[in-house]
């Protein structure tokens, strides 16, 4: 029954038709960035920096980078909890995402080398500089961590690569928080936690999906599958709760003293792409919720796959409206 009801699944959306809509939703990923925030600044009378599209697709990249080995790692610990499953396992990404996140970390090192200016020219970019400023320590910091993982993804002990990422991520909370900031090591604090949290989310179900794929056509494959869903739904649970608290925390802490909340939401560009965020995390919250019923109550638990598969893309365009954030001027400027 199982593997006819995943014959029905693929019937339903043809390999050439899938491969057309995760072609489109990449192309709107990419977009988002790249368009915008002259849409979130229309009407605001609020000033973006140069070069902000190129930026927040950098750092969108920079946090999928992220997402993808602490995503393989926490599955691959679920796993070895799983009784009898397949030892076969889907080949990991982490080399690729490591190399895409140094990448990434090394056109925004060039941006804060040239004055947080988007370089012209490589004779525009100062190197030297970077270790003159916080910004460009921080900057520099990301580079070697990315540098240092991409060389422990392809050595004896890829797992080791798991120590420079969490540097990374350190690294990433300290630079969203400027000292001027009112208690940046709290600000940093909640970033470190809701960075951390969401990258195990969508890395974690990213990477359990393409273990139910890896193990279907195994003898115990089905059971192993819907086993391995229902611990990553488990801890998802918990880490959904931790993104949405340090979330919360975080936005209310950039809210200007006096301001009316619904204010700041609207007449701001930072404000109107967090609620973008707030609506995509509350369909990929409905995503999960109806694969977890699916998986509990449903005859062929491996149904769960189709809404689970839904969820991982919604949390792509997370991540990317997630980087356009971070770019986009706040709505309160720290004295």
């Amino acid at each position: 029954m199982t593997s006819t009801r995943t014959g029905d699944e693929k019937a339903a959306i043809p390999g050439p038709g899938r491969a057309v809509a995760v072609l489109v939703l990449a192309a709107l990923a990419a977009l988002i960035p790249l368009l915008g925030p002259s849409a979130a600044l229309t009407g605001t009378g609020e000033a973006a920096a140069p070069g902000v599209g190129g930026i927040a697709l950098l750092r969108g990249v920079l946090f999928a980078a992220l997402s993808v080995p602490l995503g393989e790692a926490l599955v691959a610990r679920l796993a070895r909890r799983v009784p009898g499953a397949p030892a076969r396992t889907p080949a990991g990404w982490t080399p690729y995402a490591t190399l895409a996140g140094l990448v990434a970390a090394l056109g925004l090192a060039s941006v804060v080398a040239t004055g947080n200016l988007v370089p012209h020219s490589l004779a525009a970019v100062d190197v030297g500089g970077l270790y003159q400023s916080r910004d460009g320590t921080l900057a520099l910091l990301e580079v070697n961590a990315f540098l240092v993982a991409a060389l422990c993804a392809r050595s004896r002990r890829p797992a080791t690569a798991l120590w420079p990422l969490a540097a990374a991520i350190v690294a990433e909370a300290l630079r969203a928080h400027p000292p001027a900031e009112h208690h940046p090591l709290l600000g940093s604090a909640l970033t470190l936690a809701h960075l951390t949290c969401a990258a195990l989310w969508s890395g974690g179900l990213l990477h359990a999906l393409r273990t139910l794929r890896q193990w279907r056509d195994e003898p115990a494959g089905a059971v192993a599958g819907a086993a391995l869903l229902g611990l990553y739904a488990r801890v998802a649970a918990v880490l959904l709760a931790a993104i949405t608290a340090s979330g919360v925390w975080s936005s209310l802490r950039r809210v200007p003293p006096h301001a009316a909340l619904t204010e700041v939401l609207t007449s701001t560009a930072y404000g109107r792409t967090l609620v973008a965020k707030v609506l995509l995390v509350a369909v990929v919250a409905a995503l999960a919720l109806w694969a977890r019923v699916r998986l509990r109550r449903a005859s062929d638990p491996l149904s769960a796959y189709t809404p689970a598969r839904a969820e991982v893309l919604v949390l792509g365009l997370v991540v990317v409206v997630s980087g356009l954030l971070t770019a986009l001027p706040l709505p309160i400027r720290w004295t």
